[in-house]
């Protein structure tokens, strides 16, 4: 029997994978990760919330891309592109506006622009 995964059931998994496991160092250690955005001495406590608020979000969506159910994965890989656009964006625009270094911000859009390619890769083929 011949491997029927395309390119596009690679990319919907890696992103499955990149987003599992950034959702869980998230809910695991909020505070280091708000930490390697800004130095600080503590870090910010709405940082740390929002790092799990999205930690639980960037885990179920890459369940969702992992889940027998068809309907279930084709809606995964459909909010997929936009959600990682808004993510390209607001890291754009936290470098642009000075609000985090440059390091950070070419980092966090970096990730945020491959979460896309992989996403629009996702969805050229139904699931």
């Amino acid at each position: 029997m011949a491997n029927s995964w395309s390119r596009a059931d690679t990319a919907r998994i890696a992103l499955a994978g990149i987003r599992i496991v950034n959702g869980a160092a998230a809910l695991a250690a909020p505070a280091f990760l708000a930490g390697r955005i800004r130095d600080a001495p503590e870090p910010d406590p709405a940082a740390t919330y929002a790092f799990r608020l999205f930690g639980i979000r960037t885990v179920l969506l890459g369940a969702d891309l992992l889940s027998r159910d068809p309907g279930v994965r084709s809606h995964a890989v459909h909010a997929a592109l936009p959600i990682h656009a808004a993510d390209v964006t607001t890291a754009a625009t936290l470098g642009l506006r000075g609000k985090v270094s440059p390091r950070v911000a070419v980092m966090l859009t970096a990730i945020s622009a491959a979460n896309v390619v992989l996403a629009a890769v996702a969805r050229t083929r139904e699931v």
